[in-house]
């Protein structure tokens, strides 16, 4: 507000899109695509404005980021010592070489038993395998975004209209005059006294119906709603 700069004129130099920069104004965090792009868009938005980028992106992680848990590594231990057979040198040697034939000839059996094994019972054997290791899909339950904790509200007025804003009943006047371009408010509870109903009024990007007339016009936004004052009610009246 105070270098009268709008959503437009920030997303052109900084490259941001205006629906992530409105969420980092309402701290919707969740709207962004992960903590990463938070942390980046506040460093640009924050250089921007001339404002220290490192306090701003501590003060996220302090409030908002949440730490992963570390992975617990487990310590792999040594191999175990493999035993060493020691055998003495053959003496029967014969008897060993029939025994190697005997060995050979009884894996080539049963590699030729193997190859004339039905192609059924191997198809079954594999629909039984895909039925086991089918992965489940589980239908990923949504998590509604939070409500925004403030208001933001945008006036454009179409003449210069004459313009007076508090923030609740009481309290001290945040802007009074003249309202030549267009101009945005913030926080919690505000109150309007409009001049002129030749105006556009946003409440975090939602239009505010105004309709148009010779009297002033006045109204209370907060986060969630949207009232309209009447006469004795308004501020600066």
């Amino acid at each position: 507000m105070r270098q009268r700069l709008d959503i437009a004129d920030v997303e052109r130099q900084t490259k941001i899109r205006a629906k992530y920069l409105r969420a980092l104004e309402n701290e919707e965090f969740s709207m962004l695509p992960g903590p990463t792009f938070v942390k980046t868009f506040l460093r640009t938005y924050a250089e921007l404005l001339g404002l220290d980028p490192h306090a701003l992106v501590e003060q996220y992680r302090a409030q908002y980021e949440t730490r992963d848990e570390l992975e617990t590594l487990q310590p792999i231990g040594p191999p175990g010592r493999q035993r060493e057979s020691r055998g003495g040198p053959p003496r029967f040697w014969i008897v060993a070489m029939l025994l190697a034939v005997a060995v050979v000839a009884g894996l080539v059996a049963l590699g030729l038993s193997s190859d004339n094994e039905p192609d059924d019972q191997a198809s079954a054997t594999l629909g039984e395998t895909a039925q086991r290791t089918e992965p489940r899909t589980e239908t990923a339950k949504e998590t509604p975004p939070p409500k925004p904790e403030r208001v933001v509200v945008k006036i454009t007025p179409s003449v210069p209209t004459y313009l007076c804003v508090d923030t609740g009943e009481g309290t001290e006047v945040t802007f009074e005059g003249t309202l030549a371009e267009e101009q945005t408010f913030r926080g919690k509870r505000l109150r309007f006294n409009i001049g002129k109903t030749a105006v556009e009024m946003t409440a975090n990007g939602k239009r505010v119906p105004i309709e148009p007339g010779p009297e002033p016009v006045g109204f209370e936004l907060t986060p969630t709603s949207t009232e309209p004052l009447p006469l004795g009610q308004r501020p600066c009246a």
